[in-house]
C-alpha cells in the first residue's frame, strides 16, 4: 500500500535513534514506500475547514548525528492523510487531551493511531482498574484518611501522582518511614488530581515486565530492572533492560484485556506487569519496540504496521 502518513510526535532532532519506537516505525514506514510528514501537536489548526497542520516532509536513516531531513513547511489537510500517527511523548495533561479532540474530528477519512478518543479516554492508571483480576490493590483519592487506612492494611505502598509518566513522583513508602504525611501535603500543592496508592510489590526488584501488545495481540516484551536503591524500573531512570518470555500468568493478563484494546482501536499499546499483576497500560506514546527487536531477533514495528494496514483495508470495505 502507498500511504500518506503523518507523525505528530516531539522535535525530532532530540530522539534517541537507538531506542525510539517512532523512529523505527518511521523507517519502516519509509521502507514502504510511504510519504511521511513530520509535525508537532502545536503546528495543528481545526477551523470550519476542518483540520490542517504545518507539516514537513520527512525522510529518517539510521545515522547517528544526521538520521532525519526535513522539507519545507506545508500547510496540510490532515483528512486526506491515510493514516496519522499520534506519538508525542506525556503530560497526559490539557494540552494532550486538545490535541484527541481535534484529531476526533478527522476519523471518517483518515485511521488515527492510536484511536483519539480511546487515548481520552483511557489514562494509563485509570483505564487499568477496569480489569480488577489482574492488578494490585489500589485506591486513587485525595483523601487522607483513605490512605492512612490502606496503609494500615499493606503497610508498604507506593505512592505516585494519576497523570505521571516516567517514573517522575513514584514514592516507594515503606511500613516505618515517616514521610507520608509530608508527601501527602507535596502532592497536595503540586497535583489538583487524586493520587494513585497501591500495595508495593516486592518482585519489582527482579523487574518490571513491559508487554507489546499490537491490535490486542502480545509481541514481545522485555525486562525493565531498577539499579540498586531505586523502586522506579523505567529506562531513563537507570533500569537496565534484559530479555524476557512471556509466561502463562502474563497471557492470561494479555488475554483479559487484548480483546478491549481491539475494540478500542488502541493497536500499539504496553503494558507494564510486576510479579504478575497489571499495573499500567499504556496508550499515549508507547516504547520498546527496539529494546524487543534486539533481544528477540525480530521486526515489531513491521507487524505494528501489517496491522495498520489491516485496519484501512477492514475500513475500506465497511
Amino acid at each position: 500500500m502507498a500511504l500518506q502518513v503523518a507523525i505528530q510526535m516531539d522535535p525530532i532532532e532530540g530522539i534517541d535513534i537507538g531506542g525510539d519506537s517512532t523512529f523505527v516505525l518511521a523507517l519502516e514506514a519509509q521502507a514502504r514506500g510511504y510519504a511521511l510528514f513530520h509535525y508537532h501537536p502545536r503546528n495543528l489548526v481545526l477551523s470550519q475547514h476542518g483540520v490542517r497542520a504545518r507539516v514537513r516532509p520527512l525522510q529518517v536513516r539510521r545515522e547517528q548525528g544526521n538520521h532525519f531531513t526535513l522539507g519545507a513547511p506545508e500547510l496540510l489537510d490532515l483528512g486526506t492523510m491515510d493514516v496519522v500517527l499520534m506519538r508525542q511523548d506525556p503530560p497526559f495533561d490539557m494540552a494532550y487531551i486538545t490535541a484527541t479532540h481535534i484529531l476526533e474530528h478527522i476519523q471518517a477519512t483518515t485511521l488515527v493511531v492510536n484511536d483519539p478518543v480511546s487515548v481520552r479516554n483511557a489514562p494509563e492508571k485509570l483505564f487499568v482498574t477496569h480489569f480488577e483480576d489482574v492488578m494490585p490493590p489500589t485506591i486513587i483519592t485525595s483523601d487522607r484518611d483513605a490512605i492512612h487506612a490502606f496503609r494500615t492494611q499493606h503497610r508498604d505502598i507506593i505512592v505516585k501522582p494519576l497523570y505521571g509518566n516516567g517514573g517522575a513522583g513514584v514514592f516507594h513508602i515503606t511500613p516505618d518511614d515517616e514521610n507520608l504525611g509530608a508527601l501527602l501535603e507535596l502532592f497536595t500543592n503540586l497535583y489538583r488530581e487524586p493520587i494513585v496508592v497501591q500495595r508495593y510489590l516486592p518482585k519489582v526488584r527482579n523487574g518490571d515486565k513491559r508487554i507489546i501488545l499490537i491490535d490486542g495481540e502480545p509481541a514481545g516484551a522485555i525486562l525493565r530492572v531498577p539499579k540498586a536503591g531505586e523502586a522506579r524500573s523505567n529506562l531513563h531512570v537507570g533500569g537496565t533492560a534484559k530479555p524476557a518470555t512471556l509466561d502463562t500468568r502474563d497471557r492470561a493478563i494479555c488475554a483479559t484485556i487484548g480483546p478491549r484494546l481491539r475494540e478500542l482501536g488502541l493497536l500499539f499499546t504496553g503494558i507494564d506487569v510486576i510479579g504478575g499483576f497489571l499495573t499500567e497500560i499504556n496508550v499515549t506514546s508507547p516504547t520498546g519496540l527496539q529494546e524487543v527487536n534486539r533481544f528477540d531477533g525480530v521486526k515489531l514495528e513491521a507487524r505494528v504496521w501489517d496491522a495498520i494496514e489491516q485496519r484501512l483495508k477492514a475500513r475500506a470495505t465497511a
